[in-house]
């Protein structure tokens, strides 16, 4: 074989080779959130307005109400509120009223004017949308232990360095000791490690029905759809993550050993 062969014999592999460890190389860009063809992550919010909803819907007279999920998640577990009072996970779900607060219903349970203000304190809630400063918020967060996206804090640090005692549970007592152990999800790249999912974690904040049987359905092995876009339309993780847990930037907060 001549010197033409054997060049041409080595380049393609070499060609191949080195196109193969560009996609690998794109891959993990993608999930860090680069601009490329897969997809880009949406800009966040400040720290202390990540996680606001506004509510207006309440009364055509009356200002927009700005419901801080970080104020509140400094004094309770998300199960509280999306489990045993039965608040949907989608805006709007709940089909809250007024009405339904005055009688101790939805805020009103905690808002009754013992547990926190009652529901006369009106511009404490109807504040037009503007909802806790940035002041506020470092004031009352400045020694929790810091993140690099969302409300920029480490939530679950917080608690195990015992800064914050968030009450679990109101009447519903969950059981406890089950599960424990951690899910490894494998990445659909090539190049992207796997996910680690920690039960553990999430039954603090949450309770088991939060999340089973839907989204995510413990009969069978997987969840069909479950994928980095579906999270990033608000499904399956990203109902939480990306509007109030961390959001989906937070690429090693998820995939533990991404260099």
């Amino acid at each position: 074989m001549n010197s033409a062969g054997v060049s041409q014999r080595w380049r393609r592999p070499a060609v191949a080779f080195l196109a193969a460890m560009f996609t690998v190389c794109l891959l993990p860009a993608a999930a860090l959130g680069g601009s490329n063809d897969y997809f880009s992550f949406p800009p966040e919010p400040a720290p202390w307005s990540y996680g606001n909803v506004i509510i207006n819907t309440m009364s055509p007279d009356a200002k927009p109400v700005t419901f801080s999920h970080w104020v509140h998640r400094i004094r309770y577990t998300c199960r509280v509120c999306h489990f045993e009072l039965n608040f949907s996970f989608t805006k709007g779900g709940t089909g809250m009223t007024m009405e339904g607060i005055v009688e101790g219903k939805y805020c009103g349970v905690c808002h009754n004017g013992t547990a926190a203000f009652g529901p006369e304190n009106c511009n404490r809630c109807h504040d037009g949308g503007k909802g806790p400063s940035k002041e506020e918020f470092d004031k009352l967060t400045r020694d929790f232990p810091k993140a690099g996206h969302g409300n920029h804090i480490d939530w679950t640090e917080a608690v195990r360095h015992r800064l914050i005692k968030p009450v679990h549970f109101l009447h519903d007592r969950p059981p406890r000791g089950f599960p424990t152990r951690n899910l490894v999800l494998q990445a659909e790249w090539s190049g992207v490690p796997p996910a680690i999912f920690p039960h553990t974690i999430h039954r603090f904040w949450l309770d088991c029905n939060n999340c089973h049987p839907d989204p995510f359905n413990i009969k069978k092995k997987g969840t069909p759809g479950s994928n980095m876009m579906a999270y990033l339309n608000g499904k399956f993780c990203g109902v939480c993550h990306g509007k109030v847990s961390f959001p989906l930037q937070d690429c090693r907060r998820c995939h533990v050993t991404m260099q």
